[in-house]
């Protein structure tokens, strides 16, 4: 298999990056980052002003994306197929996630040589693209794991998961998960990943060190987006086949508790405590919080198609983009009234928040 890496686009980055710390460092700004898919551009906002402050450009479909632990680097994946590659058309009324789980829903895994995907590493000091790394195959999801080594990516159309090693740029490994991988979460010891495979309704524990599966959760459904509690007891599923929030207990592998969300239930997060519980639902336009001791239940009218979903490390409050309009909603994470809307260039996907 060819080496799907360029060193010439490694130089000079270790030097960039060491003289923009300084600046970093002095910035006490909180920032959120915002792919816009067929956009071809990542949005930067100011959580303060709430105000679009940059435009990161040069990427192509981006959906993923993940910041480094100490905010030096944006990765960026693009949901396009690359090497002249052409993707397989998109019918008319579905979307690019629905059509990429589509494809990815079988059991064959998509060959490197033919289906090529690309990372896209940012320098956030600059806003520029540093590197291009390819991966095998279109990236739906991306995280970069807690020591800030390696990102990982799922493939919907390749059946798992790629890990790239970021200081090297060099792929580490692919892991098959299961058909249409679409999410991942890390551990809080940082031993294992967690990914979730909405085409056979099973959530993969793949070891971190050794980079291979060692627990398959059988969980049912269509499970997608996933945040995990604080105490790292309990996993928060969204299943877009139920219209649910699944609660797995991570002991057992055990499904312990489901909240209903409403029809494609999609984002979903908890307040930095982990009391919170937050979901979106694009099909029902709500937007849900749910009280985890009391089980108290608080929804409203989020239109249209309230989507990605992220609570702010800054003051705590919701981050929701559309699936329909080029926006984002601030809203108060208790009333869940619309703070703010702020415009965006394309239709926001995976959003990245900055932890300082």
């Amino acid at each position: 298999m060819k080496h799907p890496f360029c060193k010439h686009w490694l130089v000079g980055l270790t030097i960039s990056v060491t003289m923009s710390l300084p600046l970093m460092a002095a910035a006490e700004t909180s920032r959120a980052y915002v792919p816009m898919g067929m956009a071809d551009s990542v949005d930067v906002i100011d959580l303060e002003s709430r105000q679009v402050t940059a435009s990161i450009t040069g990427t192509v479909n981006t959906h993923g994306s993940a910041l480094t632990p100490e905010g030096r680097y944006l990765v960026a994946g693009s949901l396009s197929a690359h090497e002249g590659q052409e993707p397989v058309s998109r019918p008319e009324g579905v979307t690019e996630d629905e059509h990429a789980a589509h494809h990815g829903g079988g059991t064959a895994a998509v060959s490197e040589e033919s289906n090529t995907g690309l990372l896209y590493v940012v320098d956030t000091a600059t806003n520029a693209v540093a590197r291009k790394l390819e991966v095998p195959g279109p990236v739906h999801h991306v995280l970069v794991t807690s020591d800030g080594r390696y990102a990982v990516s799922t493939h919907p159309m390749g059946g798992g998961i790629s890990i790239v090693d970021l200081d090297t740029g060099t792929l580490v490994k692919s892991v098959a998960t299961g058909p249409a991988p679409n999410f991942i979460v890390e551990t809080g010891d940082g031993q294992s990943l967690l990914v979730s495979n909405s085409g056979n309704g099973t959530i993969s524990e793949v070891d971190i060190e050794h980079w291979f599966v060692k627990r398959n959760l059988r969980v049912g459904g269509g499970p997608e987006h996933m945040v995990l509690a604080p105490n790292n007891e309990r996993l928060y599923v969204n299943n877009g086949a139920s219209g649910q929030v699944l609660v797995v207990e991570l002991s057992s592998g055990a499904v312990a508790a489901t909240y209903e969300v409403g029809d494609e239930p999609h984002g979903v997060d908890l307040s930095d405590d982990g009391q919170i519980l937050y979901a979106t639902s694009k099909g029902s336009n709500r937007i849900v919080r749910i009280e985890l001791a009391s089980g108290a239940r608080h929804s409203v009218t989020l239109a249209p198609a309230p989507y990605h979903l992220a609570v702010s490390p800054h003051n705590g409050q919701l981050l929701v983009t559309s699936r329909s309009e080029s926006k984002l909603w601030v809203l108060d994470p208790e009333s869940l009234d619309i703070i703010d809307e702020i415009p965006l260039k394309g239709i926001g996907h995976q959003i990245s928040l900055e932890s300082h």
